[in-house]
């Protein structure tokens, strides 16, 4: 599959009257074309916020993107997000590239119907007339499985439930057939059973639209049926990425192990106690001059206090950020 979306190096700041925060440090990643690419990690390792950074979405101030590029393929032609004026990126956003924020009431306009938010992302992209713009909608509201659809065009965002509210953000998001759709969590605030419908609706659109998907989240089950890939993230770094396969069968990172070990199995008989990863997460108002998880980590040597890991390739679908090696029980060479 050919490359559509290469992020190199990516460093995101925020200055603040506290001191700066070293939000994303040196983060590269590749997208290919029709795959679905998990991010995952506790809050605060950087996931969401190296989305909005190559999309223009952080604040500024107090947030700075300071350095790296976002190389986004499209038709045959390549330009770097992150060079972009704003009114070109207005022109990505929601029309090559769009974006399912984590929480869809504060997504959403109160005093806006919901036909007419959705339409104005088609008018605004495609230039289309309002009226083909509206039959449009009401096969976007069908798509994503919303009953009604025609009724429920002129219904308000508070008329809706946490989970139908969901479909509609889809809605607008794949409103324009983009080429990757980016989701921030799109389940965390669902019962369980509506979580499993935007998974598999997910899925669906995959099917359908051949689209490339960014899946944010801190929960790895959900991973599972429906990655290709998996970056791990922690403390604005990519401690491991790797097939989805791979990592669950031989994680090599001792973060991405305590993250699987939290995880409750149903297929194994005996009980076991669920893993609880001691310590906390690292203060990003330092500069990491060593590994970010060494202080929380029981394989932590001389080394690991001393640089800070590159991404050392296991296979050619595997790599990790660690000094020392799990599997043979010691530290690598080199």
């Amino acid at each position: 599959m050919n490359t559509i979306l290469q992020v190199n190096d990516l460093v995101t700041k925020f200055y603040t009257v506290d001191g700066v925060i070293n939000a994303v440090n040196g983060v590269t990643f590749e997208l290919r074309e029709g795959e679905t690419l998990a991010i995952v990690g506790e809050s605060g390792s950087g996931k969401s916020v190296t989305m909005m950074s190559i999309l223009g979405l952080i604040p500024t101030p107090p947030g700075k993107v300071e350095n790296g590029e976002a190389i986004f393929t499209s038709f045959g032609s390549s330009h770097d997000l992150l060079q972009l004026t704003p009114a070109e990126l207005r022109n990505v956003r929601g029309g090559q590239i769009g974006f399912v924020f984590q929480d869809p009431i504060s997504t959403l306009n109160p005093i806006m119907t919901i036909g007419e938010q959705i339409s104005e992302t088609l008018t605004r992209h495609l230039r289309i007339s309002g009226e083909e713009a509206r039959e449009r909608t009401v096969k976007l509201l069908a798509q994503v499985g919303i009953p009604d659809p025609e009724l429920r065009y002129k219904n308000y965002p508070f008329q809706f439930s946490g989970g139908m509210r969901q479909r509609v953000v889809i809605a607008i998001a794949i409103a324009c057939t983009p080429q990757i759709i980016i989701a921030d969590e799109p389940t965390t605030a669902l019962d369980v059973t509506v979580q499993a419908q935007i998974v598999e609706l997910f899925r669906n659109l995959r099917e359908s639209l051949n689209v490339a998907i960014i899946w944010i989240t801190h929960d790895l089950g959900v991973v599972a049926g429906l990655a290709d890939r998996v970056l791990v993230m922690y403390g604005g770094r990519i401690a491991e990425t790797a097939s989805v396969d791979d990592l669950y069968e031989r994680p090599q990172h001792p973060y991405t192990m305590g993250l699987l070990g939290a995880l409750p199995r149903m297929d194994e008989s005996d009980s076991k106690r669920l893993v609880s990863i001691k310590g906390t997460p690292p203060d990003l108002l330092i500069p990491l001059r060593h590994c970010p998880f060494a202080w929380r980590c029981d394989y932590a040597f001389d080394r690991c206090w001393e640089e800070v890991p590159p991404q050392i390739e296991i296979s050619s679908h595997h790599k990790v950020s660690c000094f020392y090696d799990l599997e043979k029980g010691e530290p690598r060479d080199g």
